[in-house]
């Protein structure tokens, strides 16, 4: 939604960046607190919740930016404790440490390093919690992020907090935010949250529908979806650490959304605000799905870069057919939503997992949470989708037949893809078939034929249908 202005507490707000005569870091932090209804002396308690790579660099941002200003804000994160490092981990995380002056520098400035040549030499077992309040993110060795306040009770993580930001997988932010809203019931105050978690789930029953993490979020807690927003966009977690440039969206409530992208905005990391939760969300973690098969495509052709870009047309124009099955006028994919696609189909942990399934050094065995990498989204998406789209009770019309299909029918990627990581019916090899098939259609005409609005289906989200 670009050129979007409102006036908030008598500034100017024009789609994420606010206007006056002094922008710096604490005239942002003010601002929100006083949108808030912070009082003098009243911390501002933000609190990421999971410690992924994209949680765990979310929550040094903020650090990095408003720390400083202890008297007005506090920046924590939670994850669970017990996660043991592994003595390959150690001894890699030692090579990082010794190979950054600075890092080694505040290791013992803050008589922190003894452990990781403990750690190193097999003498002593670090965790996870511990690491990360140095700065260093399992899933996320080789970046190493400025010193964190970390908390391992949950209760006492987000029981006063007023920005929760969900750096969970969508696969564990149900039962997570269920425990959350046994420790809010008390609550005066409503909290904001921030989901950064891409993936559905798939449920059948009154009728098939989607549930976005946002969704799942808000059923949880009972926190109004006004106050529950989607930030997302071509983010590769590391590189925005080391400041590479990057853009991102924040989606939701007009009340929120603007004021929270200034906040968030940085010189290296612009973030801007759009209305579109539901495309966001979904296209969060249809990219994760197909991100996957890009891994398998690269490997599979030796990075030709035609193949990439055959492949690229065909997924992108699935995507395009499932979000307007779900949305009457979604957000095109286009500009940042699809940069975001972009950069997750050639680089990402997804992308990385087909790559290695399809060279052999991954087995499906493995599971979908990888050491070093986390949980691969795009797994449990793939089944979420393929369930939703195969019902027949959604069926659409093939183009040019008068046979009725279930929507899936109209994906062949995403059908290969649940052969292949699902089903297991299928190797890797399948999805250059799928793409060389001589009856595929055109991308243009899948695009085409979501774009007449014939295929919007309101049941996916449980929007009653137009009378």
């Amino acid at each position: 939604m670009v050129g979007s202005i409102e006036v908030v507490n008598h500034k100017l707000y024009c789609n994420g960046s606010v206007h006056h005569h002094h922008n710096g870091n604490e005239d942002k932090l003010d601002d929100l607190r006083r949108l808030l209804g912070k009082a003098d002396g009243d911390l501002l308690r933000i609190v990421g919740v999971g410690a992924g790579a994209w949680g765990s660099v979310f929550a040094a941002l903020l650090q990095d930016s408003y720390g400083q200003y202890r008297e007005k804000v506090q920046v924590r994160i939670w994850r669970r404790h017990g996660r043991a490092v592994d003595r390959a981990t150690a001894e890699h995380l030692f090579e990082v440490i010794n190979s950054r002056e600075d890092v080694l520098r505040r290791l013992i400035r803050r008589c922190a390093y003894l452990k990781y040549v403990e750690g190193r030499l097999g003498d002593r077992t670090l965790y996870a919690d511990e690491i990360l309040k140095d700065g260093f993110c399992l899933n996320m060795i080789d970046t190493p992020l400025c010193p964190l306040k970390v908390v391992t009770n949950l209760q006492e993580a987000v029981w006063d907090a007023d920005i929760v930001i969900n750096g969970l997988p969508s696969t564990e932010t149900r039962e997570v935010f269920e425990e959350i809203s046994k420790y809010w019931k008390e609550r005066i105050t409503v909290p904001i949250i921030i989901s950064l978690a891409k993936g559905i789930e798939a449920a059948l029953d009154p009728v098939p529908h989607i549930i976005t993490p946002t969704q799942i979020i808000n059923r949880a807690t009972g926190v109004p979806i006004e106050n529950i927003l989607y930030l997302g966009g071509p983010n590769i977690a590391s590189e925005i650490y080391n400041k590479e440039y990057a853009n991102a969206r924040i989606c939701g409530a007009d009340k929120w959304r603007k004021p929270l992208a200034n906040f968030l905005r940085q010189p290296h990391f612009i973030v801007w605000d759009n209305s579109d939760l539901v495309t966001h969300e979904v296209m969060g973690g249809l990219k994760n799905v197909y991100a996957i098969g890009a891994g398998m495509v690269a490997a599979l052709t030796n990075e030709s870069a035609t193949s990439k870009s055959v492949y690229f047309a065909h997924c992108t124009s699935e995507m395009i057919f499932i979000t307007h099955l779900l949305a009457e006028d979604p957000e095109k994919l286009a500009g940042p939503l699809l940069a975001d696609t972009y950069v997750t189909l050639l680089k990402g942990r997804n992308a990385w997992y087909g790559q290695m399934l399809a060279k052999g050094e991954l087995s499906l065995d493995m599971g979908d949470s990888i050491s070093g990498k986390g949980m691969i989204q795009g797994v449990s998406a793939v089944g979420a989708f393929y369930q939703l789209l195969s019902q027949f009770s959604l069926s659409v019309l093939r183009p040019g037949e008068s046979k009725p299909v279930a929507p899936v029918e109209l994906c062949p990627i995403l059908k290969t893809l649940y052969k292949i990581l699902i089903a297991r019916e299928q190797s890797s090899e399948a999805i250059l078939q799928a793409l060389r098939d001589e009856n595929l259609n055109d991308p243009r005409d899948r695009i085409e034929i979501a774009q007449s609005h014939a295929f919007y289906r309101p049941c996916l989200l449980r929007r009653p249908s137009k009378s």
